[in-house]
């Protein structure tokens, strides 16, 4: 059985596609062939994962035609694939399965593609817009319309050999592996400045995981949070605070990281689903979005967020200027959690 899988565009959204892709993979068998097709800054989400055969970048901004919609779908064609599977509810995925050649075409009817499927579901409405529900059971739905039995929803990834080499660096370097314990801060929110926590507050929870718990700090980065990240460690003056900043990055580093710290505090980004992949324990903190559409069913994960009148609202930038849903959600608050995570993990140290 050969099948071709359209992942989403965002990081975080490929890892709670992981259950759907493990669960075509174990559902058709040890002879099926796999097939992802993706966006060239995810492909490292899924490295060292058992799951997919073959990989192909599709990229419409690329001047590489074989990334193009024409290129891909000639790709799929010659691989000769029978299902596709849409993740992602835009058109051009439609075309991409329909170009494809693939006798069964699953996905949800969205933006005008339901004559290009011919294995669809109607997503549920609420009022004006979609219900809420989680990406990790969007997508497995599609794997139980081609008759997929109900399969577990946890996140799962792995890293390699290269990925904890680059972190084994990081660890010599930062005198992370010497003594105490790590937490982790990932600040950084693809999706935009609705989901950022305050960079000064991100300072101040620094310091006072560094005095108060006596544990290392090591503030992650993408190339876009470089700055901020640097920032952090700078204004922190705390020897125990570290950043990634100068490190050369990638996603298979910050899996890494994430994967050997013993507490990760993350803005509601693809970070965050990394420390539910390794069951990690995690403090989440949420802004502008509905948490329901990020459910990671996470057992070690605090979630965070508070509760405005405007909210939540699901914009890029808050349209009301205040951020009120991030600004309000204090550091004590922050800290508590972070507090109750290490009591209930015996991350704390004498201080």
């Amino acid at each position: 059985m050969r099948i071709g899988v359209m992942l989403p565009n965002w990081i975080g959204d490929v890892v709670m596609a992981t259950p759907t892709l493990r669960a075509l993979y174990n559902w058709f068998g040890s002879d099926v062939q796999i097939t992802g097709v993706m966006r060239p800054y995810v492909s490292q989400v899924l490295e060292g994962t058992p799951w997919l055969n073959n990989k192909l970048i599709y990229d419409r901004w690329s001047n590489n035609p074989n990334h193009g919609c024409v290129g891909v779908s000639k790709a799929l064609r010659q691989l000769d694939v029978e299902w596709m599977f849409l993740l992602p509810n835009s058109l051009r995925a439609g075309v991409i399965a329909r170009l494809s050649g693939a006798r069964e075409r699953v996905g949800y009817v969205r933006n005008g593609r339901g004559l290009l499927l011919n294995r669809s579901l109607q997503p549920l409405r609420n009022g004006g817009g979609w219900k809420p529900i989680s990406a990790v059971d969007y997508y497995l739905k599609l794997a139980y319309l081609a008759g997929c039995p109900p399969s577990p929803q946890h996140l799962e990834l792995e890293t390699t050999a290269n990925d904890e080499r680059q972190a084994d660096r990081v660890w010599d370097r930062l005198g992370l592996g010497s003594a105490g314990q790590v937490v982790a801060l990932n600040t950084g929110a693809a999706y935009g400045a609705s989901k950022d926590w305050p960079v000064e507050y991100f300072v101040e929870l620094a310091r006072r995981i560094s005095d108060e718990i006596n544990a290392n700090v090591l503030v992650l980065c993408g190339p876009r949070e470089r700055r901020t990240a640097d920032e952090i460690e700078f204004r922190a003056r705390r020897p125990l605070v570290k950043s990634l900043a100068k490190n050369d990055l990638s996603v298979g580093l910050l899996k890494a990281c994430i994967r050997r710290s013993n507490l990760l505090v993350t803005t509601d980004s693809g970070p965050r689903h990394f420390a539910a992949a390794f069951n990690i324990p995690s403090v989440a903190i949420l802004g502008a979005l509905d948490p329901r559409w990020s459910t990671n069913y996470h057992p070690q994960e605090i979630l965070l967020q508070y509760q405005v009148p405007c909210g939540p609202c699901g914009q890029r930038t808050c349209p009301l200027v205040h951020h009120h849903c991030m600004r309000k959600l204090g550091v004590d608050r922050v800290f508590q959690a972070v507090q109750q995570q290490s009591k209930l993990n015996r991350l704390a140290t004498a201080a």
